[in-house]
């Protein structure tokens, strides 16, 4: 039986070309994604700038990148939940609720990896 995305190599590109079509679309559609992607772009630099070693930069740019991670997926819970029905329901709260905690638990995150990382310096 064929799988509806082909094997192999076909299957990865079809794979790619769908996450493409998704971070589009996170970035055209969600200012909250778009923030993200501009404060990546101002720390990674500086992590390069700031790491001593290899584990530090690991540290400091793998929150940043989780924070995109976990922004997609709470769009997605809010799209799915959109989907089902626009009318307010407490369980449509909660799920959007969970779903940005998530995002501001990832934030802090961020936060901890780079003052345990920078306090050090400069002190």
């Amino acid at each position: 039986m064929q799988k509806p995305n082909g094997t192999g190599v076909t299957r990865i590109w079809r794979a790619t070309r769908c996450s493409m079509d998704g971070i589009g679309y996170a970035f055209r559609y969600e200012s909250a994604f778009r923030q993200e992607i501009l404060l990546c772009l101002v720390l990674i630099p500086a992590a390069l700038w700031l790491a001593d070693s290899p584990v530090e930069l690991i540290l400091l740019i793998a929150p940043l990148l989780l924070l995109l991670v976990v922004e997609c997926l709470n769009s997605a819970v809010e799209a799915t939940i959109d989907r089902i029905s626009t009318e307010r329901h407490p369980l449509s709260k909660q799920a959007k609720d969970l779903g940005s905690a998530a995002v501001f638990f990832t934030m802090l995150i961020i936060v901890v990896s780079w003052l345990a990382i920078l306090l050090p310096k400069l002190l």
